[in-house]
């Protein structure tokens, strides 16, 4: 990605090469399938100017909280909902003062790029027209619990409960679009713009669908706090708002 750095985040990667050249390391990032593009982009930046190697664990981020209650080295959780952020902190498995908000996420209605399929509203979901709806899983990963509340406010999860095609994580439920194996599902909108297989058949406004918060923190007894606090600073920097921009989702910094 050829993005122009003005001075301060030419700055950011100076100061960021000057302190970790000296404690090159590992890195472990647990955090959300739905950040995977962004986070790889600033992963290479990231190495490329402190020389750590960025292991990047992508999963739903109620399996990576199970991973991390069970010991797994982890460095750093950037979590798709804040929900899975407290769990935790209650645990006392993060650093507070380290915990931000700092992404926002809409979503989305999509179909395969080529269906006819025409949703209106996500009240055609409830239609004889669509036989399944792909979701990830509704009680215990962030985008199928998004899905289900906002379903659910509008009084349509009843009528769209048998339909449900329910996924590991919200990538899953875009593959099953991309592969016909559903006729519509329920994503982020950065999901469906990084997929050529989908298209948009209806956005849910933001107003009207669920606060989608993406917070990250620190993890107490990482491996390389030092590492994961200059990581911390690449995402938050001016550099990484534009990253997560680029790839659709609306910086809360």
């Amino acid at each position: 990605m050829n993005l122009r750095r003005p001075a301060t985040q030419c700055l950011l990667l100076i100061v960021l090469a000057a302190t970790g050249s000296a404690f090159a390391a590992e890195l472990n990032v647990f955090a959300a399938a739905s950040l995977s593009d962004a986070l790889q982009v600033l992963a290479a930046s990231y190495q490329k100017a402190t020389g750590d190697t960025v292991h990047l664990n992508l999963a739903a981020s109620s399996t990576l909280a199970r991973q991390i209650k069970a010991g797994a080295p982890a460095d750093l959780f950037f979590s798709a909902d804040e929900a899975k952020m407290d769990d935790l902190a209650k645990a006392g498995l993060i650093v507070p003062a380290t915990r931000r908000s700092v992404l926002g996420n809409t979503l989305v209605i999509v179909v395969a790029a080529d269906s006819t399929l025409v949703l209106k509203s996500a009240a055609d979901l409830t239609g004889p027209a669509v036989r399944r709806v792909a979701i990830a899983e509704p009680a215990t990963v962030p985008a199928g619990i998004y899905a289900r509340e906002y379903l659910q406010k509008k009084g349509w999860w009843t009528a769209v409960l048998a339909k449900i095609v329910s996924t590991e994580n919200v990538r899953g439920a875009l593959a099953a679009v991309e592969s016909g194996n559903a006729d519509a599902g329920i994503v982020y909108k950065t999901d469906a713009l990084i997929s050529r297989k989908v298209k948009v058949a209806h956005e849910i406004p933001a107003a009207d669908g669920p606060r989608i918060s993406y917070p990250v923190a620190l993890i107490v007894g990482g491996r390389n706090p030092a590492g994961a606090a200059r990581f911390l600073a690449l995402l938050a920097s001016v550099e990484g708002r534009a990253v997560f921009a680029k790839f659709g989702f609306v910086p809360q910094l």
